[in-house]
C-alpha cells in the first residue's frame, strides 16, 4: 500500500497543477482587437481639358558668319596706303578700298601695252592697204581670173589682225593689273584679322586679311531625331533648292554676364546627314543684320558667341499637358475617380521635356489628375480631393489679406510717431507740410533715418528740443 502511495502521489500533484494552469488560462480575458484604418491623404486635383500645344525645341550652338573669306593680293607690290577701316574689328561696305599697292610699275606696263597696240593697228592699216592694192592690180592684169589668197595677202592681213588683238589683250591685262593695286571689299563685312600694313611688300596671292560678311549670322543647332520630327521643315530632294523660305521661327539668347538678350531668326535649311557619333541632325538658323543698332540698345550678335535657341515646332492638337513631375514609372499618371479613389492610368506620351509632358492617349477630357505627390500610392487608395481652383482662390485671398493689413499697420505706426512728436512741440508750433509728408512716407516704408535727420535739423532751427526714439522702442 505504501508502495502504491509513493508511486501515485507525484501523478496526483501533476494533475492538480494541470488543473490550476487550465483554470487560469480559461479564465483569461481576450485582448481587445483594434482595427487599423488607412490614413486618408489630402490631394489637389485638376480636371483635364484638351488643348492645342505649340511645340518648342531647345538647342544651342555657336554663332558663325555665313560668308568668311581670306582677302589676297592678285598682283605684287608694296603697300603704300591702308584705309581707316582696315583694322581688326572694323566694318566696311561692299566696294570700299581697303588698301592700295604701289602702281608705278603697272602704269608703265599700261603705257607700253598701249604703244604696242598703236603700232599693231598701224601695221594692220598698212596691210589692209596692200591687200586692196594687190586686188586692184590683179583685176587690171588678169580681168578674167580670180586671185588666190596669197595674191590678196590674206595670211599677212590675218597676222596683223592677230597682232592687234594680242596688243589689245595686253592693254586690257595692264589696265586690270593697275586696277588690282586697289584692294576693294567684295561684300559688306568686318575685319577678323589683318596680315599686312603700310610699307610691307606682298606677292601675288599673298594673304592680306581674314574677313567675314555681316549681312547674316548663322547658327548650327543640333537636334535629336525625335526633335527633328516635330520641326516643320520640308524634305529636300535632288535638284531642289535646299534653302527654305519662311522656315520655323527661332529665338536666340545670350548673356553678357549681367543681362540676357534675345535675337529673332529663322531656320533656313537642314544639313543633309546625321552625325555618326552623336546621331544628331544639324539645322541652320539665320539672323538678319546681326550687327545693326537697335532702339533697345541690344549689343551685336558676335561671331563665336555661344547662344541658346528656342525653335518653334509643330502644333499638337487635342492633347493634355501636365507637369513632368506627375509622370510615374515613366508611363503612368495618378487619377482620382468619381468616388475619390486613386487609379493608375497608363498614358501615351507624344512629347516630354524637363518641365512638361504632352499626352495624346490614355486619358479623357474631364478626368481628374492628382497634382499632389503621394509616396507609395496604392491602387484604390481613398483620398480627400480638393480642386486646383479652390486652392488657388484660397491662396489669392490670403495674399490679398496680408497686403491689406500691411498699409494699415504702417499708417497706424506713422500716426503714433507723429502724435508723439507733436506732443513735444510748443503750443502753436506746426510741422511743415512737406516734412510731415516725408515723415508719413518714411513711416510707411519703415526707413525713418533721413526723415528723422530732417526733423532734427528743423527742430534745432526752431530752438525746439525733441526726445526722439526709434519706432517700436
Amino acid at each position: 500500500m505504501k508502495r502504491i502511495l509513493q508511486i501515485s502521489l507525484p501523478f496526483a500533484f501533476l494533475a492538480i497543477a494541470a488543473m490550476i494552469v487550465y483554470y487560469f488560462l480559461s479564465s483569461k480575458e481576450e485582448p481587445r482587437q483594434r482595427k487599423f484604418q488607412t490614413p486618408t491623404p489630402s490631394v489637389v486635383t485638376r480636371v483635364l481639358e484638351e488643348i492645342d500645344f505649340d511645340m518648342t525645341l531647345k538647342s544651342q550652338g555657336e554663332v558663325r558668319a555665313r560668308t568668311q573669306s581670306v582677302l589676297v593680293a592678285e598682283v605684287r607690290g608694296r603697300v603704300i596706303r591702308i584705309s581707316e577701316n582696315f583694322q581688326e574689328g572694323a566694318f566696311f561696305e561692299k566696294g570700299d578700298v581697303l588698301l592700295e599697292l604701289d602702281k608705278s610699275d603697272y602704269e608703265t606696263e599700261l603705257i607700253v601695252a598701249e604703244g604696242d597696240l598703236v603700232q599693231a593697228k598701224l601695221q594692220l592699216f598698212e596691210e589692209q592697204a596692200r591687200s586692196e592694192q594687190a586686188k586692184l592690180d590683179w583685176k587690171r592684169l588678169n580681168p578674167n581670173e580670180e586671185p588666190n589668197s596669197l595674191v590678196l595677202r590674206e595670211p599677212q592681213l590675218k597676222e596683223t589682225q592677230a597682232s592687234v588683238a594680242a596688243a589689245r589683250a595686253r592693254v586690257k591685262t595692264a589696265e586690270t593689273n593697275l586696277e588690282r593695286t586697289r584692294i576693294t571689299a567684295p561684300y559688306a563685312g568686318r575685319i577678323l584679322s589683318k596680315s599686312v600694313d603700310v610699307g610691307q611688300y606682298v606677292g601675288s596671292g599673298g594673304q592680306l586679311a581674314d574677313i567675314y560678311a555681316v549681312d547674316f549670322a548663322e547658327v548650327r543647332l543640333p537636334l535629336t531625331a525625335s526633335q527633328f520630327g516635330f520641326l516643320d521643315l520640308p524634305n529636300i530632294y535632288r535638284g531642289e533648292d535646299p534653302t527654305v523660305e519662311g522656315g520655323p521661327k527661332v529665338i536666340l539668347r545670350a548673356s553678357d554676364g549681367r543681362d540676357e538678350y534675345e535675337w529673332e531668326g529663322k531656320i533656313v535649311r537642314s544639313e543633309g546627314a546625321v552625325n555618326s557619333s552623336t546621331r544628331q541632325i544639324f539645322v541652320v538658323a539665320h539672323v538678319e543684320n546681326p550687327y545693326g543698332r537697335t532702339k533697345d540698345g541690344r549689343p551685336p550678335l558676335k561671331v563665336g558667341a555661344f547662344v541658346e535657341a528656342t525653335i518653334k515646332g509643330k502644333t499638337l492638337e487635342n492633347v493634355f499637358v501636365l507637369p513632368r513631375k506627375l509622370l510615374r514609372e515613366n508611363v503612368n499618371v495618378l487619377t482620382v475617380d468619381a468616388d475619390n479613389y486613386l487609379q493608375r492610368r497608363k498614358v501615351e506620351i507624344a512629347w516630354q521635356d524637363d518641365d512638361v509632358i504632352v499626352i495624346e492617349g490614355g486619358l479623357n477630357a474631364g478626368d481628374r489628375v492628382c497634382l499632389t505627390y503621394v509616396p507609395f500610392a496604392l491602387e484604390g487608395w481613398q483620398v480627400n480631393a480638393t480642386p486646383e481652383e479652390s486652392v488657388a482662390a484660397a491662396e489669392n485671398k490670403e495674399e490679398k489679406e496680408v497686403k491689406r493689413r500691411r498699409p494699415s499697420n504702417a499708417n497706424s505706426q506713422g500716426g503714433n510717431i507723429l502724435e508723439r512728436i507733436e506732443k513735444q512741440l510748443p503750443k502753436g508750433t506746426v510741422i511743415p507740410g512737406d516734412l510731415r509728408e516725408k515723415l508719413e512716407a518714411a513711416s510707411a516704408s519703415g526707413d525713418m533715418r533721413s526723415a528723422m535727420q530732417e526733423l532734427r535739423s528743423w527742430a534745432e532751427g526752431e530752438g525746439i528740443e525733441l526726445k526722439l526714439r526709434r519706432p517700436g522702442s
